[in-house]
């Protein structure tokens, strides 16, 4: 059987290095969803980049639920919860409504590149 509470051990012992790469990768991988969707790339590198964006935030997720479990509750645990949860609700959202978006972004791009012409 496996044994959970060494790997909770090794979570809340290097917080401070899981959050300071799991953040910005959550941010990046999020912002990576919406340059995709924007320069329209296939829906293969969307899909994946909403995976590793997913499995980024379920991972800030699993580390912030140490805290959870042993009853540490601080401001903190539920901004990256709310940050993880935003991440992952955005790429998502991307995905699922990738189409109506790109028609969105083509119109309002053409939209302000007649006002500039005019």
């Amino acid at each position: 059987m496996l044994a959970l509470e060494p790997i909770f051990e090794f979570s809340r012992n290097n917080c401070v290095a899981i959050c300071a790469f799991l953040v910005p990768a959550n941010l990046l991988a999020t912002i990576q969803t919406m340059v995709l969707l924007g320069l329209r790339k296939s829906v293969l590198l969307m899909r994946l980049s909403v995976a590793i964006a997913s499995v980024l935030a379920i991972t800030l997720f699993l580390h912030i639920s140490t805290w959870f479990v042993i009853g540490v509750v601080t401001p903190v645990s539920f901004i990256l919860f709310s940050l993880g949860t935003a991440c992952l609700l955005v790429n998502l959202s991307l995905l699922k409504y990738r189409q109506p978006l790109q028609l969105w972004l083509s119109s309002w791009t053409r939209r302000q590149l007649a006002t500039e012409n005019d």
